[in-house]
């Protein structure tokens, strides 16, 4: 839907050959870590979703799509991710704020990404998470947010770009984003 209102289409696989045929993968996602890897992994995707990202096929993660792209996952203990992006996703620490962390907040620009093209510095996203990711190298983050502490909430590299908020039910600033990574070239 979100692809839709920024003028392109998509197509739902849940099959290796989808993979291999798709020009760009976008990989979406609400749920626990290791739930969604073991779901990735019962239906043969996670070797075709590694070779497409190796072989430079634009990968856009959202929300789990994001944290699966970590090396490890600490929700429910400590699990295994596709190990593309060194590091953790880490559970927000208890305290004053809520968490989940749920709605409108900004994010600030550490570094461009021709993904983040034509979104101002302090946009706001949406965002319901509990867990975020830690990269062990911060050549990797592309924006941070606030809340509660600073934590990373998007990270990119060449055709590789992952997002902790939802583009989808970002208003204009997600269809940018969409439209961005749609055009991005692998």
């Amino acid at each position: 839907m979100g692809l839709a209102r920024a003028g392109f289409s998509a197509t739902i696989c849940q099959d290796p050959q989808g993979i291999l045929d798709a020009s760009h993968l976008i990989v979406p996602g609400v749920g626990a870590f290791a739930d969604c890897v073991q779901n990735l992994d019962a239906r043969h995707l996670l070797t075709p979703i590694r070779n497409a990202i190796r072989s430079g096929k634009p990968y856009l993660g959202i929300c789990l799509g994001l944290q699966i792209l970590f090396t490890e996952g600490m929700e429910f203990g400590s699990h295994p991710g596709l190990n593309v992006v060194p590091g953790q996703v880490v559970r927000f620490p208890e305290g004053a704020l809520k968490v989940p962390h749920m709605g409108w907040n900004q994010v600030r620009i550490e570094k461009p990404h021709p993904v983040l093209e034509g979104i101002p510095d302090g946009a706001h996203f949406y965002f319901v998470h509990s867990y975020y990711p830690q990269p062990t190298d911060d050549a990797w983050v592309t924006t941070t947010t606030e809340y509660g502490l600073r934590f990373t909430s998007t990270i990119g590299r060449d055709h590789l770009f992952g997002c902790q908020f939802h583009p989808e039910k970002s208003q204009g600033v997600g269809r940018t984003l969409l439209g961005n990574f749609a055009r991005l070239k692998g």
